[in-house]
């Protein structure tokens, strides 16, 4: 049953291939590739089958887009959709904010000894464009290509609070409350423990480009090391880090503004992780 449906799928990609052809045979390939992307993680197997494509073929050209990052890997070694395919952020994703991330990411991480992403709004919810994971003890693994709900955690909260228009539906659904969402605009970043999953913390800041906001960067981790106020300790690296990414040509705003110390030292509770 399972090979009937693969077989209908590939017809089907195929044939829509056919007529959309744009007479250029690499780019039409290309394109069949990410079409079989997007119904799902694939491995080199799975490509092979949804596309009909040769082993070597879909290999060279899902290589090759992994390398302009239409494509990336998740965590099982998969092809996902890419950080430059990352569609439904305010924002057009620029290449140079995908090309410094892994520095500043790399830096925040070993700043803080955290795991630390990069996130973008994708309607409901969130993908990870860029992530530096700590290489040992207990961490917080979310891959390049992973989605998370627009509902909790401190990079839901920081998309939703800086986003240009509101979104009523998620912030029915959101584990946090509106008055959250203005402490958040407030005071520059976001935290959350336990909110997306127990045991979980995480911190994480808005990255700003010249039409608003783009981006959140988020370090997450075990509640043990980043404490109920996670915020305390790492808020001033997380702005830290969203200013070094944010375009260099906005002004500074009072979202942007270091946290205060005295309103981070009064996080003795969370506000409610990654």
């Amino acid at each position: 049953m399972l090979q009937s449906l693969d077989a209908f799928h590939t017809l089907g990609w195929q044939y829509q291939t056919m007529e959309h052809s744009s007479g250029v045979g690499v780019l039409d390939k290309a394109a069949l590739v990410l079409t079989a992307v997007e119904h799902g993680p694939a491995g080199l197997a799975d490509l092979v089958t949804r596309t009909g494509l040769t082993r070597a073929t879909a290999h060279r050209l899902a290589s090759a887009l992994e390398t302009h990052r239409l494509l990336a890997r998740d965590a099982a070694g998969r092809f996902v959709p890419g950080p430059r395919l990352a569609a439904g952020s305010p924002t057009a994703l620029p290449w140079e904010l995908l090309d410094a991330a892994g520095r500043v990411l790399t830096a925040l991480r070993d700043d803080t000894g955290e795991s630390t992403q990069l996130y973008v709004r994708r309607g409901p919810v969130r993908l990870c464009v860029a992530a530096a994971e700590r290489a040992t003890g207990l961490r917080d693994t979310v891959p390049v290509g992973a989605t998370l709900p627009m509902t909790a955690g401190s990079g839901a909260q920081v998309l939703l609070a800086f986003a240009a228009t509101a979104d009523p539906g998620l912030l029915t659904a959101a584990a946090f409350a509106p008055d959250v969402l203005e402490k958040v605009r407030r005071r520059g970043w976001a935290e959350s423990v336990g909110e997306r999953e127990p045991g979980l913390a995480s911190v994480s800041a808005p990255v700003f480009g010249p039409a608003g906001l783009v981006a959140a960067v988020s370090l997450s981790g075990p509640v043990e090391r980043l404490t109920r106020s996670p915020g305390r300790r790492h808020g001033p690296a997380i702005v830290a880090a969203a200013r070094r990414l944010s375009a260099p040509a906005d002004p500074p705003s009072p979202a942007q503004a270091p946290p205060d110390q005295r309103e981070a030292a009064e996080g003795n509770a969370a506000d409610h992780d990654g």
